[in-house]
């Protein structure tokens, strides 16, 4: 059967001018060039490795942030819910992303499927959400960072001096990533090793002080369940699958390292949760109320010594410069790509001496840094709010272009057929409908506005393209 080519993969910008006039003679809804960048000849690309780390700090980068989860609902619910959620979503959301990362493989990534599947608007509505909740998410690492360093340090509990830690780490960090993005995916590989190290210690050292009982608490009694908190914790720790899709043009051979890299990082990061949730619960008892983020490293002076406490924290800080990394590097990176397809101007996708994309680094650190003083729970929240709306899109984009489009070439294939893919997609957007309904009233207003403002940004790009503001890398081409 003749398979089609996504639209522009090889074509030059004449060729896309040419195709462009043809598609609008013939009633095309938009041309969309996979990629356009000028990558210098001797730009090193992401290779398995590398990826497989990046992604892992795109999702996880330890069991730091896990402990809430006890904390609202108790050991039982916690030890379920890392046990079942992987299934409902981080599997599907992997499965999506090897798909069409491997379909479209430019650094556009989710605004390409958005925008192949329903035009520019909601290719340009998707981008300005995932955009949003990326830098969002960013400014929580900084947080957590410094709720693990406030219990070797109690000066970074609060005032002035956590606020300039916060903000001295953030500006360090952006600096590193301004450095270069395969310098970030190397450092990730050694940053995830030393990170998860400790906990597979304090693991081994926790079996003899096991008591399987403790698994089935459902809490202390009288303390009454968390579910806002419950579920934003599982559902940040893991979700961002899809963020590396914004990495595509950045990898080498990615139809066939994605799959290969989604797979190894989905086990990795479930082992990396699990393994520690069971030994710390099985082998402490204390009051549920002590289960915050940070109490990993309680944990560990209580299962070893202070000298693991202190390793776990050490771990904890590498581990947020992961994070920060990986994912404000897709920040970045999607910024580029949604340069290169027109939908913002292109001084977006400018490179500095290092080959990266300076602006989408500044411009991603300052909101980072204007929402890094939220409660790191809202930030949270917030994150995952934009991030539900965005993932609803994206689940029907994926299943739409199967329809749409059912002889287009996809290297990798999910193994199911449409009516397969909806029940796929509807169990995890249920779950994401229910997260939105169980946000706080700040949430609400936070995202509320910038889900708003997201509207209004595409008919302001329109607006700044007819009226020639900026310069463009394509021409926009209407819809109908």
């Amino acid at each position: 059967m003749e398979t089609e080519t996504p639209k522009s993969m090889h074509q030059t910008p004449a060729e896309l001018e040419v195709a462009t006039n043809n598609n609008n003679i013939n009633g095309s809804s938009s041309i969309l060039p996979i990629s356009t960048t000028n990558i210098l000849p001797s730009k090193k690309k992401l290779t398995l490795i590398p990826l497989i780390f990046l992604i892992y700090f795109e999702v996880a980068g330890g069991p730091f942030g896990e402990e809430p989860a006890v904390q609202a609902a108790g050991p039982l619910l916690a030890l379920i819910g890392f046990l079942v959620f992987p299934f409902i979503w981080s599997i599907p959301e992997a499965l999506i992303t090897a798909e069409l990362s491997t379909t479209f493989p430019g650094n556009g990534g989710f605004v390409i499927w958005a925008d192949e599947a329903f035009g520019p608007f909601m290719g340009s509505l998707m981008g300005c959400l995932k955009f949003l909740s990326g830098v969002i998410n960013v400014a929580a690492f900084p947080v957590l960072v410094v709720d693990y360093l406030k219990q070797l340090f109690d000066v970074f509990a609060n005032g002035w001096p956590r606020k300039v830690m916060i903000l001295s780490s953030t500006l360090v960090l952006s600096f590193v990533n301004f450095t270069g993005l395969t310098i970030v995916g190397y450092v990730s590989v050694a940053l995830g090793l030393v990170s998860v190290a400790p906990f597979l210690l304090m693991s081994l050292i926790a079996i003899p002080k096991i008591k399987p009982h403790r698994w089935l608490s459902l809490g202390d009694k009288g303390v009454k369940k968390d579910w806002n908190l419950f579920f934003n914790t599982l559902f940040w720790n893991l979700n961002f699958w899809d963020s590396v899709s914004t990495l595509a043009g950045e990898v080498d051979k990615p139809q066939t390292t994605f799959p290969l890299a989604l797979f190894v990082a989905v086990i990795f990061t479930c082992l990396a949760y699990l393994i520690p949730l069971f030994a710390v619960t099985g082998a402490v008892s204390v009051p549920q109320s002590d289960w915050e983020s940070g109490f990993h490293a309680t944990a560990a002076e209580m299962i070893a010594g202070k000298w693991l406490k202190y390793w776990i924290e050490i771990g904890a800080v590498l581990s947020g410069m992961g994070l920060y990394e990986a994912q404000l590097s897709s920040c970045v990176y999607q910024l580029e790509g949604q340069s290169e397809l027109g939908f913002i101007p292109k001084f977006f996708g400018l490179r500095s001496r290092f080959n990266t994309p300076w602006v989408g680094i500044v411009l991603s650190t300052a909101i980072t840094i204007g929402v890094s003083y939220m409660d790191f729970t809202d930030i949270v929240a917030s994150a995952n709010f934009l991030y539900s709306l965005g993932m609803i899109i994206e689940f029907a984009a994926f299943v739409w272009l199967r329809k749409k489009k059912p002889n287009l070439h996809r290297p990798y294939k999910v193994p199911l057929n449409v009516p397969g893919l909806v029940i796929m997609c509807l169990i995890p957007s249920v779950f994401l409908v229910g997260i939105m309904v169980i946000a706080t009233k700040i949430v609400f207003i936070v995202s509320g506005a910038m889900a708003v403002g997201s509207i209004g940004w595409y008919y302001l790009m329109k607006y700044c393209r007819a009226k020639n503001v900026f310069v463009y890398n394509t021409p926009e081409v209407k819809e109908g």
